[in-house]
């Protein structure tokens, strides 16, 4: 990634872990400073439990960081390895569905502050939203055989009903409406979590061909699905320079966390 961008391992100060999938202390990030010698005075920032969410989520939180230190560069580490969530002895419909959807995977974005020069979307914004009383909607209940999934089949009922109006909420909020958007980038999710967005937000299949493809390509990666789409866009599928993109995932809380950007 280093290599790609150009940019030098000596500006990164600060690194963002998010996983849903395994508890680690001290956690991975750690130990890739040591690996990777990388400054001994990085600030580690390790966010478990946001889950699916957690790709935008944590893009969120380094753009705020290299808001505030603009000469410098965030790194977003997802690590997820669905599969040691497997229960031998959990024959649920929900086990049986995630063992089938979710894969195991990483993915890692640079983020950078405006007084350092990389090649890539610009962060405009990002906006927040939490579901009250949606705990059973997603989520693990923990305990001593490991980790048990809590996958409810109103998921893609919360996303029909709530993500459509604040999506168009936080674009009204740049002045903006679904018609000034070039291009959609969204987490995963599922066959029927597509559906249900496509349907939210008013778009063609088409619109979410990339999403569509990477679920087909590495399953559901959790947090690091809507950052797989967003490599394969900015890859493959980059849009021309002044268009305007909303990046988006939902996950346990029930929650949804939304960025827009401009190439």
């Amino acid at each position: 990634m280093l290599e790609q961008t150009g940019a030098a391992r000596e500006q990164i100060a600060a690194i963002f872990f998010v996983s849903v999938t395994g508890v680690a202390s001290p956690s991975v990030d750690a130990r890739l400073v040591n690996r990777l010698k990388l400054s001994s005075n990085i600030k580690r920032n390790p966010i478990f439990g946001l889950g699916c969410v957690a790709g935008a989520a944590g893009l969120t939180r380094a753009a705020d960081y290299v808001r505030a230190y603009p000469d410098q560069i965030a790194v977003l580490l997802s690590v997820e390895l669905c599969s040691l969530t497997w229960r031998r002895d959990d024959l649920s419909i929900a086990n049986l569905i995630s063992c089938g959807l979710f894969g195991d995977g990483a993915a890692a974005v640079l983020v950078a502050g405006e007084k350092v020069s990389l090649h890539g979307p610009r962060i405009v914004a990002s906006h927040q939203a939490f579901y009250p009383d949606t705990e059973y909607v997603m989520g693990w209940d923990i305990s001593e055989k490991g980790f048990g999934i809590v996958l409810s089949p109103d998921v893609p009922k919360v996303v029909q009903e709530n993500l459509g109006r604040d999506v168009d909420a936080f674009l009204a909020s740049q002045g903006l409406s679904r018609a000034d958007i070039g291009s959609w980038i969204m987490h995963t999710g599922g066959p029927k979590v597509l559906e249900a967005t496509a349907e939210a937000l008013g778009l063609d299949r088409s619109e979410l061909d990339v999403s569509w493809e990477a679920l087909r390509r590495v399953g559901n990666l959790s947090s690091g699905s809507v950052l797989v789409v967003l490599d394969e866009v900015m890859k493959h599928h980059r849009p021309k320079p002044g268009t305007r993109s909303v990046l988006a995932a939902m996950g346990p809380g029930f929650c949804a966390e939304m960025l827009l950007l401009e190439w």
